[in-house]
């Protein structure tokens, strides 16, 4: 299964001020497309062309580190531009999902801070994120490309934190990027939509 790059949901303009359109630009057009690119290049001959990307990300781990960074970032960064819409943010959750943030991680609040926590204190580069595993949400962190793929999970929301995704914007205040994000950025519709897919 070839690796492609979509076009962004948005205009690039419309997640301003928290995120301009000169970090969609790079980010997008040119480092997603990079992951595509040489993602691709590395399928060929891997014996997992045929595979669905949740496959080729899981099979690539641990033995083909190459195929596995550039094709977990392709897969993290799919979801990446869906966990973002213009006046998203904030504590106004769908129903089913509030009630399992309260019942798993003691409440909004207490979920908001942990995940820019997970976001602050991950060394380097890597992402935060809001993980369904084993019937219970959890907010986990991984290095440069891994995702909750890989350790069991499944990705219910997700926070790049390599400084190109930032740096732009905030230069290195990370914890104002991860505030804005959370706050002001996160599509609550489709990280439903994905916890509806995992709980069943």
């Amino acid at each position: 299964m070839a690796f492609e790059l979509p076009a962004l949901p948005y205009a690039y303009e419309a997640l301003q001020p928290y995120m301009s359109a000169e970090t969609l630009q790079y980010h997008h057009d040119k480092h997603h497309q990079a992951y595509v690119d040489t993602g691709n290049n590395l399928l060929k001959g891997s014996g997992l062309e045929d595979k669905s990307l949740e496959d080729i990300v899981k099979a690539a781990y641990g033995k083909n580190q190459p195929l596995f960074n550039n094709a977990g970032q392709h897969y993290n960064h799919l979801h990446f531009w869906k966990w973002m819409k213009p006046n998203g943010g904030g504590k106004s959750l769908p129903g089913k999902l509030a009630a399992k943030i309260d019942s798993d991680l003691g409440g909004y609040d207490k979920f908001r801070e942990a995940f820019i926590e997970a976001g602050k204190t991950q060394f380097g580069s890597g992402w935060a994120w809001l993980t369904w595993k084993d019937g219970k949400l959890e907010v986990t962190k991984t290095p440069n490309g891994e995702n909750p793929l890989v350790h069991g999970g499944v990705p219910l929301l997700g926070v790049d934190v390599w400084e190109h995704s930032y740096y732009i914007d905030y230069r290195n205040a990370r914890p104002k990027y991860l505030e804005a994000f959370v706050d002001n950025l996160v599509n609550w519709e489709y990280v439903e939509e994905l916890f509806d897919k995992a709980h069943g």
